[in-house]
């Protein structure tokens, strides 16, 4: 039998395309023919259970987040299947909330690994993902919500077929795995879309809604869309959560024709509260609101109060994650332009004129340049880390990389994270924001050097 750390070896071992981008994300690299035949040798587990299935560049985590927690709090055994995780490889399948336990994660490894040799060429998020399947099969699961890895035409989760489909935010993210253009992006998410199954969107830029688009009426797959089919408003936010409100286009309609008609018109947009701050997770929670009620339109009872308990319940850690006050240090996975972007404007709404220490650190086939363009004008002084991780540029690479963009803001480096968490904490007065992004890594290293700092006090 195998111990845990055997275990995690184990997986490890096979090529992990998520530490090292040496080869072309194609066919010939990614087939999807070696996940079929590992799960058949393991009984096919997933087709013992319904799945939603969830792509897309930014907000997929959030979103597959949001979506298992309410699933959970309708009372169905829900499996969550995500990655990277944040700090435990256990994070990566859950069981309504739970962790696998490392004991059975190691005994279902035990098995994979007498059936690797007879699948050649596998790799470690292959296992992993055949390992959350026999996890959520093995756990009686009813219904499992699956995030893609990468992509999604090629992606190991891409051998389910789900009650619905799911495609968050599109942006530009490994452009040197999925192509150079929102459209050649947009042709690899959509490669979920399967033939007559329902799929829900999040809003798009129009060059990526044309192919998502094209593909669900190529494939008979009824399309909604955010903004067009539902629509969303913020109504209140503090550093604790936020309030939104969301409804269909046609419980607007029905209601604006009782109006029209003369008839008192009592219908309220439903009102949900989530513990996720910034305005992109207002996006998010209403993409899951949506792919919520196509699920209940395909035969998975919720109620709306179990949707709304679920959604209020959520956790997503490392993402604008506030983790102390006086100074504040909030952590956030942002790893592209746009989600800096976002980042910067979730500054602006919670934390207004005060002064931002950024902790920062990336991969090295991410856009620095990009990402630190839009924070720039909130910083007051930018550290420079690297994360534990081998494709983590080190910190003088990047410092390189960015030459006269950072003329004008204080710039040094320090490594590791942590120690770069606690030059930001000298630095910063009780009033200001230490801020940690640029990668999930330098997130999770943050977040934990900060939990070793409060139990040490």
């Amino acid at each position: 039998m195998l111990t845990y750390q055997e275990a995690l070896d184990f997986l490890y071992s096979f090529v992990d395309y998520s530490a090292t981008r040496l080869v072309k994300y194609s066919a010939q690299t990614f087939d999807l023919s070696r996940m079929t035949a590992l799960l058949e040798l393991l009984g096919n587990p997933q087709r013992r259970f319904l799945s939603l299935h969830v792509a897309g560049t930014k907000g997929k985590g959030s979103v597959a987040a949001m979506c298992a927690s309410a699933l959970t709090a309708a009372g169905y055994r829900t499996g969550f299947y995500t990655s990277p995780h944040l700090q435990d490889f256990c994070e990566r399948m859950q069981v309504d909330g739970q962790l696998i336990d490392p004991a059975e994660l190691a005994d279902i490894v035990d098995g994979l690994r007498a059936l690797a040799p007879r699948v050649p060429g596998l790799t470690t998020f292959e296992l992993t993902t055949a390992l959350a399947f026999e996890h959520f099969a093995r756990r009686s699961v009813e219904v499992a919500v699956v995030e893609v890895g990468l992509g999604g035409r090629l992606d190991a989760t891409n051998v389910i077929t789900p009650l619905v489909s799911v495609i968050t935010s599109l942006s530009y993210d490994h452009m040197d795995l999925l192509g150079p253009t929102l459209t050649a992006i947009a042709g690899e998410k959509a490669g979920i879309i399967k033939p007559g199954v329902p799929v829900v969107v999040s809003p798009q830029a129009p060059e990526a809604l044309a192919v998502l688009e094209q593909v669900a009426a190529e494939r008979g797959a009824p399309l909604t869309l955010l903004g067009r089919d539902w629509q969303a408003r913020p109504v209140a936010h503090t550093l604790e959560g936020q309030t939104l409100e969301v409804w269909s286009a046609e419980e607007a309609r029905q209601a604006n024709a009782l109006r029209a008609a003369g008839y008192p018109a009592r219908w309220r947009p439903a009102r949900l509260e989530i513990p996720l701050l910034g305005a992109h997770q207002v996006e998010n929670a209403a993409t899951a609101y949506a792919a919520l009620q196509a699920l209940r339109a395909r035969a998975l009872p919720m109620a709306a109060e179990a949707i709304r308990a679920g959604l209020a319940q959520v956790r997503w850690p490392g993402r604008f994650e506030i983790l102390r006050r006086r100074p504040y240090v909030v952590v956030d996975g942002a790893h592209n332009r746009d989600s800096a972007r976002r980042l910067a404007a979730a500054l602006d709404d919670y934390f207004p004129g005060r002064r931002v220490f950024l902790v920062f650190g990336a991969s090295a086939d991410k856009d620095i340049a990009g990402m630190l363009a839009e924070l720039q004008p909130r910083l007051t002084r930018l550290i420079v880390t690297q994360a534990v991780h081998p494709r983590a540029l080190e910190p003088e690479q990047i410092v390189a990389l960015l030459g006269d963009q950072a003329a004008g803001l204080p710039v040094e480096t320090c490594a590791p994270a942590a120690a770069a968490l606690r030059r930001a904490l000298e630095l910063a007065g009780p009033e200001d924001v230490v801020l940690a992004c640029g990668s999930l890594f330098v997130a999770a290293e943050v977040r934990a050097a900060q939990a070793a700092l409060t139990a040490s006090v």
